[in-house]
């Protein structure tokens, strides 16, 4: 009676043992498939990694590097990997794109849950220029794939010369523009070189032991040219890690192009990230725009003191 006991009782532990592992497994299990629906993409399978990956290549291109020619397996390829942690997901991705097609689709990821983590280039000497844009995101897997779907979708959207070239016939040799206008919206002083009205908000970080400030580069800049009516402005942005989507949403929002998001330094505490822009339009509201991104960090208040 006794041992019927044990082995029942035994039983009973192996049993909720097993449910517990079908439990887990399923907790951590991804679905491909809805992965693949969503982004419309095909993918594999990394078991060791519990990865699944699934990859777009730009096969459409015709990329050369120095005169080599480029192929889909030498980098030109778009991918997006995801993997279970607990109840959540976590998703890296590289997109290739051409130059007119980085602020369409950076649009597209910031607007469907998707961080943007850094915009540069992976070669040099290529024709044409090729820009590779990194994105992340955790949250639920369902949203994230479909973001990746969105980016995807945007990408072949633009693709053959379909997206955006902000194109101005400006010389700051002839800039007329008001800079009282730009300070009253900005709040900060700038000065005027060679018909370029440029203003600088100044950050700290350390490095080495030592503080380092705005007139080492920690800064960020805007310089304008042009007219009240149709300016440029291009400048240098500096964040903190938790500023740079917010500060993307703003730029983007009020339709302010990035050109480049990285790293100037390396060891430096608090680590700061820089992102360059370029803008047209009228100087008030690329002025507003700079603004609204400024406002999304610390660097007003640094300013301000």
């Amino acid at each position: 009676m006794k041992r019927a006991l044990i082995l029942i009782i035994l039983m009973g532990l192996l049993t909720l043992s097993t449910a517990q592992r079908v439990m887990a497994a399923m907790s951590t299990s991804l679905d491909t498939t809805r992965i693949e629906e969503l982004t419309g993409a095909k993918g594999t399978f990394n078991s060791r990694e519990g990865v699944f990956k699934v990859s777009e290549p730009r096969s459409d291109l015709a990329v050369t590097v120095a005169g080599v020619k480029l192929t889909p397996s030498m980098g030109l390829t778009s991918w997006a990997a995801f993997k279970k942690t607990g109840e959540q997901t976590v998703v890296m991705g590289d997109m290739v794109l051409l130059e007119d097609q980085v602020n369409p689709v950076m649009s597209a990821a910031l607007d469907n849950g998707l961080d943007v983590t850094a915009l540069h280039n992976h070669f040099l000497w290529d024709s044409p220029k090729v820009m590779f844009m990194h994105i992340g995101g955790m949250g639920d897997e369902a949203k994230l794939a479909e973001g990746v779907g969105k980016v995807f979708a945007k990408i072949k959207e633009t693709s053959g010369g379909k997206g955006e070239v902000p194109i101005a016939d400006i010389n700051p040799a002839t800039t007329t523009l008001d800079p009282r206008k730009i300070e009253a919206i900005l709040g900060v002083k700038g000065g005027v070189s060679d018909g370029v009205y440029k203003v600088t908000v100044g950050r700290t970080t350390a490095m080495h032991g030592a503080s380092v400030g705005g007139t080492m580069g920690v800064n960020t800049w805007a310089a304008f040219a042009g007219s009240d009516d149709r300016s440029v402005v291009d400048g240098d942005f500096v964040m903190l890690e938790p500023e740079l989507q917010p500060v993307l949403k703003a730029l983007r929002g009020h339709g302010i192009d990035i050109v480049a998001i990285h790293q100037h330094m390396a060891g430096e505490q608090p680590r700061m990230l820089f992102l360059h822009y370029w803008g047209l339009g009228g100087t008030e509201d690329l002025a507003r725009g700079l603004r609204a991104a400024l406002d999304r960090t610390a660097s007003m208040n640094a300013a301000q003191r």
